[in-house]
Order: C-alpha cells, then structure tokens, then sequence
C-alpha cells in the first residue's frame, strides 16, 4: 500500500486512510438514498490549483483544497478525481505537462506512477476527462457546492468543459460528505495524534528559549523551525498568533498589520497560538505564559481561572453532552474563579444571564478540527443552529458531542478595553465589576489555554502535550 511520509522519522499515512474515506462517504449516499439500483451517480471533485503572486511567475507554496485531500489524498495541483457510487471505482485525472517542464521541476511521474502513488483504480489526463466520464455512461454527476459557516465562502463545485452535457446534481453531495468529515476513522486519528504532538514540542521549545527583549516573530520562527525540521510540517494550519503583553488580548493578532513584530518585555504574559499541518491535518494549540517564567500573583489570578474552565470541561465532555452547555461551564467556572478573586461581585448566574462572560471571552469554547483549523459540520441543515445570545452566538458549532468529533477546548480571559467601556457603561453589567481591582490589569492582555481533544463514549482523549499549571510552566522554562 502506497503512502504519504516526510521521511523515515515521520508519521506515515497511507493511502487506505483515502479509500476508507471514500467507501465512508459512499455507504453515507447509499444511506441518503442517493443511489437507487436504476442509477449510476459518479462524484466528481476537482482539485486546487496554483495561485500566483498577483501578476508575477512566482507561485504561493501549494496547499491541496480539503475535500478533495480527503477522497484522495494528491497533493498535486490541477487534478481532478472521480468516484463510481455503485462500484467505489475511483479515476485521477492529472495535468499533461510538456516535456519541457522536465528541466524546470525534475522527472515527470506518468499515469503508471500516478496510480501507484495514490493506490487508485486508473488514471488519466485531464484533458481526456468527459469522454472518459462519458465512457463510464452516469446517471448523474455528484459535484460539491455548500456553504462554509465560519467563513461564509462556497465550495467550489468541479468544472470541465463538456459538463454540461451530463446532468449534474449539487445537492446531494456537500451534507454527506461534510457529514464525514466530523467523525474520525482510527487512521486519522492517528495523524492528529502525531501533528498534535509535534506541536506540542514545538510549543515547548518556544517556552524552553523565551526570553523578555525577544520580539514575538522569533517566537513563531522557533515554531516553524522545529515543527518543519523535527516534524516534518510543511505548513502550518494558520497564521501563528504570537501576542505578547496588551497583544495577547488580540483575537487574531499576527496578521499583516501586526507581523508578530513587538518586543516582548519584562512582566509580559505570551499567548502563543500555533497548530502545524501534517498530511493536510491540522493542530490548534494555544498556551499561555510569562515571559520571564516566573508567574506573578496577579498573571496566577487569571491564568488558574482559565485553568479551572478547561479543567471543568474536560472532566464532563463526552458523547451525548451538548457543547453550548459546555461552553457556559467554562464561563461560569471563569467568572466564579474571577468573584473570588475579587475581580467581580454578585451571583455568578446573574452575571451570565447579563452576558458578563461575553465581556471577558468573547469567543466561542472551540470548535472543530481535522483538514481544517476551524473543521466543517459546525451547522450543516440537520445540526442545531446558531444562537443569537451574546457569547454563544460565538460557537462554531451547536451539536451534541458524539464519539469520534476531534474538537479545540480554549477557554480564555482577556481585557479588551471596547469591551471593558461597554460593561462599565451597561448599568446591567457594571454593578458585577469591581473597577478599583480591574484596574490592574489595563495592560493585562489576556490568557487562552487551547487542547486538541478527541471526544470519546466516556470522556475525552487529550492530544495535546504541554505544561499546564502554574508549577509545571515554571518548572519547564526554569530549564
């Protein structure tokens, strides 16, 4: 069986895992009644292609489009891939190159190659794709088209000229297979398990070489070293967040406006954001420290609060739990933390029925992980929908747990002062906040602690592998 590795010290994913995949998603139309014993539906995914830097000859590193990652694992561009529902027959079709790329990118792999590589049924050139398909006689061509709900961008349905002479159904395909994608087979599982731990070690080495007058892009340059290097991760599955002081209250610090560029500075709290990407699959791991290694009362005060949420959540997630209930234990478990150490006043209940916990985490729990940092099936058409209460409405997903969802747990704690003036000009929120005490931590940042977690019949299965409390943090970069 053939298989995808980065070398002899790096996880091997083979491609049964894709076949798996394929037959997965067959079983599911049959189950969807997409296939009747009259019919002869052909999926038909069309791959990524290489984008350019604007107008010039220079191409962004390639990354393959998901969904055709999971039915066929190419990391190619310009392919497309078909699937016989019937008959789980599977075709490649590859760009035919000219010679002359020879020079330029090295030996060229012919169709034999093609079909060994990816342990496939045929393959052929693209340009040879309707008569091929049109060989085989379908009854309908299954194309992917939906909505992503975190991004609001649609899947790309696959085209070629001459579709237009097949019927074509964009239906049926995109919630069957999105569907899929939630639960994990055992051999993804195990790729997660891998990138998960190759960015926890990452995480570590960062921790291990912080030192205050560092700027925050070394941080992230020690990321991508090591997870390249020692893991063999071409990608990393998202901008790293390398927030360091007021920065680490920054959501989605590190982009193009702020390149990780700060000095980090005696005192200041780092939150660290990173996920590596092995095989198309994704990490997301966030952790939280200071940066001279050393903990003050006040950085313990927020940082064991958060704690206490994701310790909260991850005693009682399992299947059949709902996630939004999973959610407001995280709040409630922060903001209880918070009143007893004297951040806030009052009835936690009343806090939260005010929407106080949208003041201090703005953000969802989590959400999904796989092919995708933020994974698809968050709200597909049977799924609950999106609430409209301030901080749940924030959830990237309104599901009941089941066994096999690969799920981030990242509660955090952040002074954001937008948010701060909001509550303190809210006559329903201020009476919970204790200003003279708050005040303190203006240049606080924030706090986020982000596991990987497999939800199991019981519990959850934790991925991911850094120090966590206080003692253990200290400890680590004590070294």
């Amino acid at each position: 069986m053939s298989h995808f590795q980065m070398g002899p010290h790096t996880h091997s994913i083979s491609m049964e895992l894709f076949r798996d995949n394929r037959s997965k998603v067959i079983g599911e139309l049959q189950r969807a009644h997409v296939l009747s014993t009259e019919t002869k539906p052909m999926i038909v995914l069309q791959g990524g292609d290489n984008i350019s830097h604007y107008d010039t000859d220079v191409d962004y590193v390639f990354r393959q489009e998901s969904y055709f990652t999971y039915l066929f694992g190419v990391t190619e561009p310009g392919c497309y891939g078909t699937v016989e529902v019937k008959s789980g027959r599977c075709t490649l079709y590859v760009p035919r190159l000219p010679e002359e790329y020879a020079v330029w990118m090295g030996s060229l792999l012919g169709l034999e190659d093609f079909k060994k590589k990816y342990d496939v049924d045929a393959v052929f050139y693209v340009d040879e794709i309707q008569q091929r398909i049109a060989d085989n006689e379908p009854s309908v061509l299954l194309v992917l088209t939906g909505p992503n709900t975190d991004s609001g961008n649609v899947a790309k349905p696959a085209y070629f000229k001459g579709i237009e002479k097949f019927a074509v159904d964009t239906d049926s395909l995109f919630p069957v297979i999105a569907e899929c994608r939630v639960i994990k087979s055992p051999a993804e599982i195990e790729v997660l398990r891998y990138v998960a731990r190759v960015s926890s070690e990452a995480h570590k080495e960062v921790m291990k070489a912080m030192r205050p007058g560092m700027h925050e892009y070394q941080a992230e340059a020690e990321f991508l070293r090591y997870s390249y290097a020692v893991g063999g991760c071409r990608h990393v599955s998202y901008t790293c967040i390398c927030g360091a002081g007021t920065n680490s209250a920054i959501l989605h610090y590190g982009h193009a406006g702020s390149p990780n560029d700060c000095a980090i500075r005696e005192g200041d709290m780092c939150l660290f954001d990173m996920g590596a990407n092995y095989g198309g699959y994704a990490a997301d791991i966030t952790c939280s420290f200071p940066a001279n290694g050393k903990f003050t009362e006040d950085q313990k005060l927020i940082y064991n609060a958060v704690l206490a949420a994701r310790d909260a959540v991850c005693a009682t997630a399992r299947e059949g739990v709902s996630w939004v209930d999973m959610h407001l234990l995280a709040n409630r478990v922060m903001l209880e933390e918070m009143r007893k150490g004297q951040l806030l006043q009052g009835d936690v209940n009343e806090m939260m029925e005010a929407g106080l916990n949208a003041i201090f985490q703005p953000h969802g729990l989590g959400h999904f992980l796989g092919l995708d940092v933020h994974d698809v099936g968050g709200y597909l058409p049977h799924c609950p929908q999106r609430a409209t209460k301030a901080g749940i409405n924030r959830l990237r997903t309104a599901r009941t747990l089941k066994a096999g969802m690969y799920l981030t747990i990242e509660p955090g704690c952040y002074f954001i002062q937008p948010l701060l003036d909001k509550a303190y000009a809210d006559p329903e929120l201020c009476k919970f906040l204790v200003k003279e005490n708050l005040n303190r931590f203006h240049n606080f940042g924030g706090v986020r602690i982000e596991d990987d977690v497999l939800i199991t019949k019981t519990g959850i299965e934790n991925f991911t592998l850094v120090p966590r409390t206080v003692e253990e943090i200290e400890a680590w970069m004590a070294k």
